[in-house]
């Protein structure tokens, strides 16, 4: 499914600060901000996320989900009762972090922003389809891991958050090369 981004592009700033650029390294003399294509790229591929909330008392909730780029919004579902939907409820603001776990390779990346309920049918039909393109046979299949979950979403027993970033962060590492970008919407 092919993914309309929003006319502006966000912009793209490198922190110094923690990259390369104040401590250089061979091959490290012209680092820059990622592209937002890249780190764009990384968000559609990615298959789990860590979804940080916050509890009404100010203690964090942090837990996995998976999730859907579409549109330039970054989609999620949970259950009514669960606690990040409670804590969505109090603060709808959240952070949705992906990415891998080597010291030396890899895009790691951080979208904050403002969780909303979809509720539009038209929508929800659109982020159905960009969940089964993503994950296939793991919602699609009888035996997926999410089979039914579309349905789940058109029932109501599963509520679908879009996450539109108001900020997002690149934190990028090719062999001691360190990259650290800030996209602002």
């Amino acid at each position: 499914m092919p993914t309309q981004e929003p006319v502006n592009e966000p912009t793209a700033e490198l922190d110094a600060r923690y990259s390369s650029a104040l401590n250089p390294r061979p091959g490290a003399a012209d680092v820059t901000a990622t592209a937002w294509a890249e780190g764009r790229r990384h968000l559609e591929a990615a298959e789990i996320f860590w979804l940080s909330t916050v509890r009404p008392d100010g203690r964090l909730h942090v837990t996995p989900v998976i999730a859907a780029w579409h549109d330039g919004v970054l989609y999620f579902s949970t259950g009514a009762g669960e606690q990040k939907a409670r804590n969505l409820a109090h603060d709808g603001h959240c952070a949705l972090t992906t990415g891998g776990n080597s010291l030396t390779q890899g895009l790691d990346l951080v979208v904050e922003g403002t969780a909303e309920p979809v509720a539009d049918p038209a929508t929800l039909e659109r982020v159905i389809a960009a969940y089964e393109a993503k994950y296939g046979p793991h919602i699609t299949s009888p035996e997926g891991t999410f089979h039914g979950i579309g349905d789940s979403f058109r029932k109501g027993h599963a509520t679908v958050y879009a996450v539109p970033p108001a900020t997002a962060y690149g934190f990028g590492r090719d062999n001691g090369v360190y990259t650290h970008t800030r996209w602002s919407f």
